[in-house]
């Protein structure tokens, strides 16, 4: 199905990155979702290795890779057994810088993308609303024009970064009544005047800042536009496609790293007086597991092919999100139950995956979206194709022509 090609230099760069989550990132997840907090230091040594610039331009500090390099960093990095730490390292890199490299002015990306990329800032992406989710025209935000700035009024929330982060690519309505061009990207400073954060206490993701944000009259300066105005809903339909790719690749390398880890287990607990991977029911469901992830990551693969060549996959991206996060559910419940009581119970990891696993189906459109588009595309034979003309995290990660 997919025409993937990995060299040694991907698998080199696979192997630097697993050395560097044993030496870096491993030890202190359980510190992170205790604490609830991400300690800074560990971007400033993710940007020292190139990790937070993989399909980045040079020009501002990346190390532009191909996409391949981008499918490997996601798919290791959602094995450290902290959806809180993977999260919030994905929105950085794959889900809020992007929009400032394909849209934003040559000053905003010196003075925001570089600093990212170098692990000195932390971003954000800040669309969801409390009446306002998978229905984006539906946000409530405004931003009033006033000679050269906007004053912003309006509330976010499920925002990832959104306590710690340093800056929010916020979407905001500018254009009452013209249902084209409402919405507008700007570039909201967490430390502005009016910006409130508070935390969300989730069921999950413990590691991560989760948050809900209050705009009050908060001053932004127009040159925080990113790209036009009015262009807002445009680029970010252009950007879900990466967003959902992305989370597919967490859902599913989630959901491979407790198979991993239930693997290890079941070979060295003991029931009745044999190792419990003997036992053909407990040996019959890790193989079904394994064949259903095996042929999961083959499409989420095929998928990687068209984000290298560029296409706009809107039904293909789909169907790896909707696939993926719910085959995850599936799995993280399965590797749970063969723990027994010892799974319920917070010595083991698994129980953290089982908590951390379940925000797949909800994050970047619920199932039910997915379900619409695909239904759209087929029964309703709606096309969706890209309009804003941008530069793109593709092949080489620099600015397309």
């Amino acid at each position: 199905m997919h025409a993937t090609q990995l060299t040694e230099e991907h698998q080199e760069f696979r192997e630097i990155l697993q050395a560097f989550i044993r030496k870096e990132i491993l030890p202190n997840t359980d510190t992170w979702e205790k604490e609830g907090q991400i300690d800074r230091a560990i971007w400033k040594k993710m940007g020292a290795m190139g990790f937070m610039g993989i399909n980045y331009p040079q020009a501002y500090g990346g190390v532009e890779l191909d996409f391949y390099y981008a499918m490997i960093f996601c798919e290791e990095i959602s094995k450290c057994y902290s959806g809180g730490f993977s999260i919030a390292t994905l929105v950085i890199q794959f889900m809020s810088a992007p929009y400032l490299l394909k849209h934003a002015s040559e000053s905003l990306k010196q003075r925001y993308l570089t600093p990212v990329i170098s692990g000195d800032l932390v971003s954000a992406i800040a669309i969801t609303e409390p009446g306002a989710g998978s229905d984006i025209k539906n946000i409530k935000t405004y931003a009033e024009r006033v000679d050269d700035h906007f004053i912003v009024n309006g509330s976010k929330t499920f925002i990832t970064n959104g306590f710690y982060g340093d800056y929010f690519i916020t979407a905001v309505k500018t254009h009452k009544g013209d249902k084209n061009r409402e919405i507008t990207l700007l570039l909201i400073d967490r430390n502005a005047q009016g910006v409130h954060s508070s935390k969300i206490k989730k069921m999950g993701l413990y590691a991560s800042d989760t948050a809900e944000l209050a705009f009050i009259n908060v001053k932004v300066p127009i040159y925080n536009v990113i790209g036009e105005e009015g262009e807002g809903f445009n680029y970010l339909m252009d950007g879900l496609q990466l967003e959902r790719l992305i989370t597919a690749i967490y859902s599913l390398s989630m959901a491979d790293s407790a198979l991993q880890y239930t693997l290890s287990y079941v070979q060295s607990r003991e029931a009745f007086g044999s190792r419990i991977q003997e036992f053909q029911a407990i040996r019959h469901r890790i193989a079904q597991m394994v064949a259903d992830v095996e042929s999961c990551r083959a499409y989420i693969y095929h998928c990687a092919d068209l984000q290298q060549k560029e296409t706009y996959a809107v039904k293909e991206c789909s169907i790896a999100k909707l696939q993926s996060s719910e085959l995850a559910i599936k799995i993280v419940h399965q590797c749970l139950q063969l723990f027994g009581g010892y799974g319920y119970t917070e010595d083991y990891k698994i129980a953290r995956l089982y908590r951390d696993v379940r925000v797949g189906t909800i994050i970047a459109g619920t199932s039910e979206i997915m379900l619409e588009i695909i239904a759209k595309m087929e029964i309703d034979r709606i096309k969706y194709e890209s309009k804003p003309k941008s530069r793109s995290l593709g092949n080489s990660g620099a600015p397309s022509t």
